[in-house]
């Protein structure tokens, strides 16, 4: 099927969790400095506010950083760690929900050779995309676009559909990574993997 931009609604469904694993087989597309370039979605995690502790808005807390993940569904949430790797979040929900989902890994799509420029990379394997920062180095994603729309026309980066199917059985389940602080919220299964994808970061 010809490539379709997924539209507004579908990010506005309260039920992160079942998101996250529609956001699997969904195509991340970046258009920066007129290089386009994308992969496909193979891992991501589900974070919920108020109630995960693991979330940035637990307790709905609302911050210059997390004001954004209040905001409508349907836009970028993307915050630095380290002080060198950006972050890429899509913000789901209507106004005033700060649900969001990382994107944790990507199979290198379109443009790849500006993918290995991007990465300082001249091997194809799963260090190339496999963990959220890579993803975000790899397809030009900063914090300057954060709160940038994931369904207006002109928006540098969009989610596509291309009719790439994940079926349930498909999906690894387990818990999500580096958030051993958020107590009980840490054990539970809101990371989601492809089974057999080479590209997902590792397993923890």
């Amino acid at each position: 099927m010809p490539p379709k931009k997924i539209n507004k609604s579908f990010y506005l469904r309260e039920d992160v969790v079942q998101l996250s694993k529609d956001l699997l087989g969904k195509v991340l597309v970046s258009n920066i400095d007129n290089q386009r370039t994308s992969g496909i979605i193979v891992e991501t995690e589900a974070y919920r506010s108020p109630d995960d502790k693991a979330s940035h808005a637990y307790n709905n807390l609302c911050t210059e950083r997390t004001k954004v993940m209040f905001e409508e569904g349907g836009i970028a949430y993307v915050y630095l760690i380290y002080g060198i790797h950006h972050m890429f979040n899509v913000v789901t929900a209507k106004k005033g929900i700060a649900h969001a989902i990382l994107v944790r890994a990507i199979e290198p799509l379109d443009n790849i050779e500006r993918i290995f420029e991007r990465r300082k990379m001249d091997k194809t394997d799963h260090r190339l995309t496999g963990g959220p920062g890579k993803v975000g180095k790899a397809l030009g994603i900063t914090t300057r676009l954060t709160g940038c729309s994931l369904v207006k026309k002109n928006s540098p980066i969009w989610i596509e559909d291309r009719g790439i199917q994940i079926k349930k059985d498909q999906i690894i389940e387990s818990p999500r990574v580096n958030v051993d602080y958020a107590e009980e919220c840490a054990a539970w299964n809101w990371r989601f993997r492809v089974k057999g994808s080479k590209w997902t970061s590792r397993a923890k």
